[in-house]
């Protein structure tokens, strides 16, 4: 395996793990790290189509009162320089019945800032029920 395949995968596991603990009750309601998981300059546009900003963002996730579990695969990652990184995946919502809803295709922007990765801009899209 070629080393820039190897840092490639790296890469890629590093940022699914960013994006995985931004999934997690105990994260999103820890604003510490989620300061230190969105750049300040963060902005979202939702599934619903509406935009969020970096305070908007942290205001929502530390008021969540009722956690949602989440599942995402098909993760996959584009470079875009030595500190810029695309994360694409899926995501769906897991139900009381075991099955799944709100299915999201997902776009995150990470940026390498003073060593650290960064999201810097999230995009969730409605996609179809296929998994």
């Amino acid at each position: 395996m070629s080393a820039a395949r190897t840092d490639t995968g790296l890469l890629l596991n590093t940022l699914r793990a960013l994006e995985v603990e931004l999934h997690r009750p105990e994260v999103r309601g820890n604003a510490a790290r989620l300061h230190a998981l969105l750049h300040p300059d963060f902005e979202e546009v939702g599934r619903s189509g509406r935009q969020w900003g970096h305070a908007d963002t942290v205001a929502a996730l530390l008021s969540e009162s009722v956690p949602v579990e989440g599942v995402s695969d098909q993760y996959a990652m584009l470079p875009l320089g030595p500190d810029a990184a695309l994360l694409t995946y899926r995501s769906a919502h897991r139900q009381a019945d075991d099955g799944l809803s709100r299915h999201t295709l997902r776009a995150s922007l990470w940026v390498r800032v003073d060593g650290a990765w960064q999201m810097r801009y999230h995009q969730g899209t409605p996609a179809a029920e296929v998994w």
